[in-house]
């Protein structure tokens, strides 16, 4: 069970339960991804929810409006992406790939209304048909946990390489 101290009114004295709960909340996220409960997963992002991830060498302050990203999503278009990667037609993901989510530095960077400001390093691993591929960078979280259970209201992922090897991301990051 989370804490409720999301919802405490000053950041600074709640802090250390609070910062304690999100890493909890983290590292639910990065299980449920590394054994493909994506739909557990999906569950986890309140309605009207985005996720993106923006181009390489882009920083937290792209605007997906005018710029190409990797992955754009809004609620609608997150659930169409579970589903299809769910079904043995998404050939990039049938048989699907072993991955390992690892997260650390957790920040909690502002506090309002219950909602985090959350931010945190990343590296995930993707081995398939005999190649380990590796994505690197800084995950950017607007997390409502003013109500239970909590949700992400947005994840952007921000990739730190210069470029995708071998061009594509078939995952969730």
């Amino acid at each position: 069970m989370i804490p409720d101290a999301c919802s405490a009114p000053g950041l600074p004295a709640a802090n250390g339960v609070l910062r304690a709960g999100i890493e909890d909340f983290l590292y639910l996220e990065a299980e449920l991804l590394d054994e493909w409960r994506i739909e557990e997963w999906f569950a986890m992002f309140a309605e009207g929810a985005t996720y993106e991830v923006p181009p390489t060498g882009d920083g937290s302050e792209t605007d997906p409006a005018t710029s190409l990203f990797y992955i754009a999503d809004d609620y609608v278009r997150l659930r169409e992406r579970v589903v299809r990667l769910t079904k043995k037609e998404a050939h990039s993901e049938f048989p699907r790939s072993r991955q390992r989510h690892m997260i650390s530095n957790v920040r909690i960077t502002g506090m309002s209304d219950g909602v985090a400001d959350v931010t945190c390093n990343f590296v995930t691993y993707r081995a398939k048909r005999g190649m380990v591929d590796t994505y690197y960078g800084k995950h950017v979280y607007r997390i409502d946990c003013a109500r239970q259970p909590w949700k992400i209201k947005a994840k952007r992922s921000i990739l730190d390489m210069d470029m995708l090897y071998p061009g594509k991301l078939t995952i969730i990051v």
